[in-house]
């Protein structure tokens, strides 16, 4: 048994688009301290973990522990009604979960199915970068939007220098460089050089859910899965996406 409010439900649908934006289905584990979520991509090469705590509610009340499973594509669709000013109470009745939007007197209720759903993921990688990258979301999403009129993937590459987007394709290439300066608004924690390449799609659905004015942490090392963690709505957001492997 559960139930918890929301004060603003577009805070809701921010952090559930950032579950959606990789996975259709997963399992949400509720305890009294929180919501969390540990799910692989279809694809099987990219993880996301996501955390919410109790503070970020206006109430919140979990007897027990809860594993719940949902399609968040359906979920998102539903959350994307949402109205200017609502509140959300959610819970759960008859293996269903309850979003009650309320405001001004008006009152909207949708059940949503639960489903049943093999146990969550794996643990998270256990993988010490060479190097952290802070950057602003908006700058690296439009890194990203430039990146994709050459090529489907990407090589993200980070020293003692700056940080730098390789990209190749077969009629053009990019080269962008952020170098680390007193003005500059990136910041670099650089062990060692790291480099490696990921697809472009995934990590434009990774970053899409981070509000442009606020930071994202891109954690590189050669040739491991890259690390890529924000905030979106009081919830903290964790990614891991496998790189390519060039063998030649």
């Amino acid at each position: 048994m559960f139930s918890f409010l929301v004060e603003n439900a577009k805070d809701w649908k921010a952090a559930v688009d950032a579950i959606v934006n990789l996975i259709d289905e997963g399992q949400f584990e509720i305890t009294g301290d929180g919501l969390s979520l540990r799910a692989m991509d279809p694809s099987q090469i990219a993880m996301v973990s996501f955390s919410m705590p109790k503070s970020a509610f206006v109430q919140f009340d979990a007897k027990a522990t809860s594993k719940v499973g949902l399609n968040f594509t359906n979920l998102s669709k539903i959350l994307g009604r949402t109205r200017d000013g609502e509140q959300l109470g959610i819970s759960d009745e008859d293996n269903k979960v309850l979003l009650k939007f309320a405001s001004n007197g008006k009152k909207r209720t949708f059940k949503v199915p639960m489903i049943d759903l093999a146990g969550g993921a794996s643990r998270e990688p256990n993988i010490v970068p060479d190097a952290q990258v802070t950057i602003l979301a908006g700058e690296f999403k439009d890194l990203l939007k430039d990146a994709a009129l050459v090529s489907t993937h990407v090589t993200l590459e980070a020293n003692q220098g700056g940080f730098f987007v390789d990209v190749k394709g077969d009629s053009s290439e990019l080269k962008t460089e952020s170098e680390k300066t007193p003005e500059s608004a990136i910041q670099l924690d650089v062990k060692a050089p790291a480099r490696a390449t990921f697809p472009l799609k995934y990590l434009e659905d990774i970053t899409k859910a981070c509000p442009d004015a606020l930071p994202l942490k891109i954690n590189l090392k050669s040739n491991a899965p890259v690390k890529i963690e924000y905030e979106v709505a009081q919830a903290k957001v964790v990614y891991y996406l496998a790189p390519r492997i060039d063998t030649d």
